[in-house]
């Protein structure tokens, strides 16, 4: 039986238990609104701009380079608009989805042959992996697998086990569209996030243009738009000078990747590699476009803005015509290919002409050719090689005896008309050392005149502290006079570079004997060598009353323009620079100026026959060097031939020069002498005074 008393007494335990509860909801009710409170009123703005957190990011966009002219605004380098495909990486961008979009892209364009042949078998295995993942997984075993859960081994090593072991059948399953696919991934997977990779900008259809534009929303991450190639109205003429510069495909070349990047350059961005494109590189560059990507905290973008347009690289104008340029080209590749075959002229493969205006450095030409039988093509050839004129040097010959006669007169060992013997030289240990024929006893003019090998070895005995008295005598002479004789060439630019803006001048060969053989050969340009480019600027130097003027190639520098065929405002001059005035006397150099004259205007000068009938009245030296021949065809470690290397500098007209030129033929002939220099040289001239560059 219940008793009563008892169920009274629990009803005020549970009514207190129920209100105990109650009041514990209602405390942790108001905490939590308290909670949500503080939440929302002091740091409601913190969760806000979390929730909302964005990522901006700049991207550059590459211009168009500079243009490049003539002195006359002849167009020589442009910038021809062609059709082009890229992708651009987004951040989230899985690899699989990476190559669902390279597949369908394939079916709307097609894969040039090279990007094809640039497919590396390392490239086939990581495409097989990404096509095949479960196979590709089951090439690990579980104790490998193990073992990288253990810290023994990394991802990568087990990633590299997975390569070693896919076999050559698995690769050779790869059909032609996968290949293809791959060709157009690896263009996709080459790319930095967020900026345009070139995925096609050659033979790119107006059908595939339209094929991808119209199924953009279907490739994500594909553009289509207008890009520029490098286009070259002259064809080849000047073409080594102007140099060249990077594709989309290669970017920036490996071992300048750092240089550029630091200066804000993309991977993929093109660069001049040589040359004027090159040496101008800051100027031809331009200003590049930027917009702002910003990115939602996931990494997808959610937006893009324009922050500059962006300009395209300035443009050049040159101090070259580009007319007469090509007449120069012209005179070159016709005398070699008239000359060549023989074989007498078995070597003869090249030829150059420099021309500048003695009186600001101007380049007006700067024009080399080789002309050579190539096997592949079981047919002879001609290339452009201007850029040899700066770059290979040779010995001279007789050209040099004006800087010879001048350091004589410094040096205190002859004077203005100083007379001595030219007869056979033989001092002991050395072989007879003569001039082409005896010519008695003659003075320093007649000496440049008629070539006197002996007046100059006789002048560099004397600055070397010897005398020559008989046949057989010991000769010593001391080692300050190489040193002499080289610094007061240098003074004319022989032997040191002569400042020209191009990048790779060459300073020559510096002969390390010092004997006094030697020293007598060092005197008529057949010890040390010079380029063709220091040639010029030796004889300018003599043209220019002693002043050597830098030479150079860019006359004027513009703002670009967007409107085609219109010239922007000049944004730089560049000014005639003279990097040194010869320590000779100013009567000195006339009178080796007259001597220069003479050569080509008078009886009995070497080069005479050529040009004393020529109204523009130049005057200038011949130079025939004995050389041995060490170019493509002399095989290292056997005998090289003996040759002659034909030179000829010059100035017109002599009172007054406008142009000085050199013009070098190596190699011209072995045993039968030939004009070679001088055909080329009064052929220059004659196209120079009728056409007259730049006027």
């Amino acid at each position: 039986m219940n008793n009563p008393k008892k169920k009274k007494k629990r009803k005020p335990s549970l009514a207190i238990r129920t209100n105990i509860l109650l009041f514990a909801v209602f405390l942790l009710f108001t905490a939590l609104i308290l909670r949500l409170g503080i939440l929302q009123i002091v740091h409601g703005d913190t969760y806000k701009k979390e929730v909302e957190k964005t990522e901006d990011i700049t991207v550059n966009k590459p211009v168009p380079r500079g243009l490049i002219y003539d002195r006359n605004y002849n167009l020589i380098v442009d910038n021809e608009g062609v059709n082009a495909i890229t992708y651009t990486r987004s951040k989230t961008v899985k690899t699989t989805e990476m190559v669902e979009v390279a597949e369908k892209l394939s079916e709307y364009i097609s894969v040039s042959d090279e990007d094809m042949e640039e497919i590396k078998e390392r490239d086939m295995k990581d495409f097989w992996i990404i096509l095949h993942p479960e196979e590709a997984k089951a090439k690990i075993t579980k104790a490998e697998y193990q073992k990288e859960s253990d810290g023994k081994l990394q991802s990568s090593d087990l990633y590299k086990l997975q390569l070693e072991r896919i076999t050559k059948k698995e690769l050779a399953s790869l059909s032609k569209q996968d290949l293809k696919t791959l060709a157009i991934f690896r263009k996709f997977n080459s790319g930095t996030y967020l900026t345009p990779e070139m995925v096609k900008n050659e033979g790119v259809t107006d059908k595939e243009m339209a094929l991808v534009s119209e199924n953009l929303d279907e490739l994500p991450g594909v553009d289509t738009y207008v890009d520029w190639n490098r286009k070259y109205p002259y064809d080849s003429t000047l073409k080594s000078i102007l140099g060249r510069t990077s594709s989309a495909d290669t970017g920036l070349p490996k071992e300048k990747v750092d240089y550029y990047t630091s200066r804000g350059y993309s991977l993929n961005e093109r660069i001049g590699l040589s040359n004027l494109e090159l040496y101008y590189e800051d100027i031809l560059h331009g200003q590049k476009g930027k917009f702002k990507t910003t990115l939602d905290k996931d990494g997808n973008v959610i937006g893009t803005e324009s922050l500059t347009e962006g300009q395209r690289g300035k443009d050049l104008a040159l101090t070259i015509d580009i007319e007469f340029q090509k007449k120069v080209e012209t005179i070159i590749e016709n005398e070699l290919k008239a000359n060549k075959g023989s074989g007498n002229t078995k070597y003869l493969d090249r030829a150059f002409v420099v021309a500048m205006d003695p009186k600001t450095g101007e380049i007006l030409s700067l024009a080399g050719k080789r002309y050579y039988y190539d096997e592949e093509k079981r047919n002879y050839v001609m290339s452009d090689f201007a850029q040899g004129t700066y770059t290979t040097a040779y010995a001279m010959g007789s050209s040099v005896k004006g800087a010879t006669i001048l350091t004589g007169y410094q040096e205190g060992v002859i004077s203005p008309g100083t007379v001595q013997l030219d007869a056979p030289v033989q001092i002991k240990g050395t072989p007879i050392k003569k001039s082409y024929t005896i010519m008695g006893y003659l003075n320093d003019l007649t000496a440049l005149k008629r070539s006197s090998n002996v007046y100059m070895f006789k002048t560099a005995l004397a600055i070397g502290g010897a005398q020559y008295t008989r046949a057989g005598q010991t000769m010593n002479v001391t080692d300050e006079s190489f040193d002499i004789m080289r610094n007061r060439y240098s003074e004319f630019g022989l032997g040191k570079r002569t400042g020209i803006d191009l990048p790779g001048e060459q300073i020559g060969y510096k002969g390390s004997e010092r004997i006094a053989g030697k020293l007598m050969d060092f005197s008529i340009g057949q010890y040390d060598t010079y380029t063709p480019l220091q040639l010029a600027q030796y004889v300018s130097t003599i043209a220019n009353d002693g002043h050597r003027m830098e030479p150079h190639i860019v006359k004027k520098m513009h703002e670009p323009v967007l409107k085609k065929g219109e010239i922007g405002p000049v944004f730089k001059d560049v000014e005639p620079k003279i990097l040194n005035k010869l320590s000779m006397k100013d009567s000195w150099i006339d009178r080796v100026q007259e001597g220069f004259r003479q050569v080509t205007q008078d009886t009995g000068g070497t080069a005479a026959s050529f040009f004393d009938d020529r109204p523009y009245n130049p005057a200038g030296k011949t130079g025939t060097a004995q050389a041995f021949y060490d170019g493509p065809n002399w095989v290292p470690g056997t005998v090289q031939p003996d040759t002659w290397n034909l030179t000829f500098v010059s100035y017109a007209p002599y009172d007054d020069p406008e142009i000085a030129i050199s013009v070098v033929v190596p190699w011209a002939y072995q045993s039968v002498g030939n004009q070679l220099n001088l055909k080329i040289a009064q052929k220059v001239y004659d196209a120079y005074f009728n056409y007259k560059p730049g006027q």
